[in-house]
């Protein structure tokens, strides 16, 4: 399986959020190294953001119109073979990595936190973390529909992760079910702002982790 690593467009400041340090390494470097140390071998990163040239794996540019009028789900880089798309901007626990990588599905499997949330956990709702794909026929017809969905104002936000896997599961949308995915519920999250990063710095400093 592939595994590729968004890290698209949308970036709140200058240098991307997925290049932000956490223990002397990137972001990306990091869920790369993890991955490796789990046995991947087929690593990409989807991006049109030339930085990622650096890193010594294979960069899919994907042009997507998410941040100029488009939707967050045609962000997934479109592939016939199965895929597992990791959010390129969150930090990992090497339980998570693992969780993921050892995680088997024969259609699509959802990846995020859940309450209760564990007590490193550094904020009040639920992140997605990533989409494991065999089944690309039906991942591919779920963003159309949610596509779809969206021009019908179904949703009462731009469709992100969430809604794509109420599609998926063919849950009612708008409505977050939080037993039906893989819950990894340890530190690890996403960093949208600079005030979430050094939020989560401090909490890990703090927790010593």
């Amino acid at each position: 399986m592939k595994y590729i690593i968004m890290c698209g467009g949308n970036y709140h400041t200058n240098t991307p959020k997925h290049l932000r340090i956490f223990k002397n390494e990137t972001i990306v470097a990091r869920t790369i190294r993890l991955l490796k140390e789990n046995g991947v071998t087929d690593i990409t990163i989807s991006s049109n953001n030339q930085i990622f040239d650096t890193f010594g794996l294979p960069v899919l540019h994907h042009e997507n119109n998410y941040g100029d009028g488009g939707q967050w789900i045609e962000a997934f880089y479109p592939t016939d073979e199965p895929a597992c798309y990791i959010f390129g901007d969150v930090i990992f626990s090497e339980n998570a990595i693992k969780t993921i990588v050892n995680t088997e599905t024969d259609s699509v499997e959802f990846f995020a936190s859940a309450p209760p949330f564990h007590k490193y956990y550094t904020k009040n709702w639920a992140e997605p973390f990533a989409f494991k794909v065999a089944d690309q026929n039906y991942f591919r017809e779920c963003i159309i529909l949610c596509l779809n969905l969206a021009k019908r104002k179904a949703f009462k936000r731009g469709p992100i992760a969430w809604e794509l896997w109420q599609v998926i599961k063919k849950t009612p949308i708008n409505i977050i079910d939080y037993t039906n995915y893989t819950v990894i519920n340890d530190w690890t999250t996403d960093c949208d702002t600079e005030e979430e990063y050094n939020d989560f710095m401090k909490k890990i400093k703090e927790y010593n982790i």
